[in-house]
């Protein structure tokens, strides 16, 4: 029998959901865990995975129907099983036609044709928003993505090669928070995996100079956080709600390891510590890069600075307060990191999460009492130039651990200094290795 593709439930309240675009043709080949189509409701989108591997055929529902909830929408045949005639399924709402577009048209000159145009093109539901907070034509933009799919850095470069049109601005409250599971990608290799937990607004990619300088030997594993990267935009209610957000992706993550090495930085170094506190059987050594919960200081104004500019040249200098001198953030890097940040949601999103977490500009959550029970071996490097978290935080914090303080680095130690943290960290890692109890083996 062949395997049906069913409609899922995003959220609690939803009923239909609209067919946004599919990903796959109908006799195409398809992979377990592939984008098949995205589905869209007054709340979310989101991206559904194919169920199975095989072949797509009996294709139910098109671009803009509206489709209740657990209808079947399509069926997957494994390579050994007989095509036949379509297995009976619910029969698709469907959405507006062409007629019905033409009357909007009336309404709204121009919404029509760009809803048609759109519907046949391949694009992720963030890009999708995206574009439409903008008003690009999706139909016109380059997608660098699979199958020339269009992404939301997509969008953003749309966007970057129109000086004359800012970003546009999105009100914190109008974000959409979006469903599944925060966004995991390792890299193989031998021995303990290092766990690896960005920080506020960066995501996974900020790891790269150090995974550069660490070499190609140790698997890693990076977690974004909620509403960074990749993964989904989630309502934050306070440090413990975030804390658990991320135990569950770390329990998600390692479920193949009886322990790990944890690596965070800045508010990752806030939620490794916490998870550390949380899981303290499972965290074989902790690495903390100038680690938020250390005090209640910290630099409010660069935080709202990132979370609030819309253009590469408002970006820039906040950037320029993460490094150690102004000349660690080129404008070139600047361009590149405002591409990252094309969507008004993501912003939004951003900028509730550092309302909720840190309130009036300070930092309410204590992480110190945490650091003070660690069991592990604990390292904490950070910069003397520090403008966001003062390194003076760490000689406040009981316990036993090594802390190393950088005299030519900011707040990113990571991509200033990577080599020489690339040493802390792997002396670090080795020192730890030997201690009772850790296991050297993945």
């Amino acid at each position: 029998m062949p395997t049906e593709v069913i409609l899922p439930k995003v959220d609690m309240d939803m009923t239909h959901g609209t067919l946004a675009v599919w990903h796959v043709a109908e006799g195409e080949s398809v992979t377990r865990g592939a984008p098949l189509f995205d589905i869209e409701t007054d709340k979310a989108a989101m991206e559904v995975e194919s169920p199975a591997t095989g072949t797509l055929y009996h294709i139910t529902a098109q671009p803009g129907d509206k489709v209740p909830v657990g209808s079947v929408v399509a069926y997957i045949y494994a390579p050994d099983v007989t095509v036949g005639p379509r297995p009976d399924a619910p029969v698709a709402t469907q959405g507006p036609g062409p007629e019905a577009l033409r009357q909007d048209a009336a309404a709204a000159p121009g919404m029509a044709a760009a809803l048609e145009a759109e519907a046949g093109v391949r694009a992720t539901p963030a890009a999708r928003a995206a574009a439409r907070t903008a008003g690009l034509d999706l139909a016109e933009i380059p997608g660098t993505g699979p199958r020339g799919r269009v992404q939301r850095g997509d969008v953003a470069a749309a966007l970057d090669h129109a000086p004359d049109q800012p970003i546009p601005a999105v009100p914190p409250a109008a974000w959409i928070a979006q469903p599944g599971p925060l966004h995991i990608n390792t890299r193989t290799g031998t021995g303990l995996p290092l766990v690896l937990i960005h920080g506020f607004t960066a995501d996974s990619q900020g790891w790269a100079p150090l995974e550069k300088a660490l070499g190609p030997g140790r698997p890693l594993i990076r977690i974004d956080l909620p509403g960074h990267g990749r993964s989904p935009r989630r309502r934050v209610r306070s440090f413990a709600d975030l804390a658990r957000m991320m135990t569950e992706a770390f329990d998600l993550a390692t479920r193949d390891h009886d322990r790990v090495d944890l690596l965070g930085h800045s508010l990752g170094g806030a939620l490794a510590l916490a998870i550390a506190d949380i899981r303290p059987r499972r965290v074989a050594s902790l690495c903390l890069l100038a680690p938020a919960g250390m005090g209640p200081e910290i630099d409010a104004a660069t935080l709202t600075g990132i979370t609030r500019a819309s253009r590469a040249e408002s970006l820039a200098p906040w950037l320029r307060r993460l490094t150690a001198t102004p000349d660690g953030i080129s404008d070139d890097y600047a361009r590149a990191a405002m591409k990252q940040r094309g969507d008004p949601m993501l912003r939004a999103c951003q900028a509730d999460m550092a309302g909720v977490l840190f309130p009036d500009g300070v930092q309410p959550f204590d992480l110190r009492p945490a650091l003070a029970r660690t069991q592990a071996p604990v390292s904490l490097v950070w910069g003397r130039s520090d403008h966001i978290l003062p390194w003076r935080q760490a000689l406040g914090v009981a316990g036993d651990y090594a802390l190393h303080l950088l005299p030519d680095a900011g707040h990113v130690p990571q991509i200033e200094c990577p080599e020489r943290v690339a040493r802390i960290l792997s002396r670090h890692l080795a020192s730890a290795s030997t201690a009772p109890g850790h296991d050297n083996q993945g």
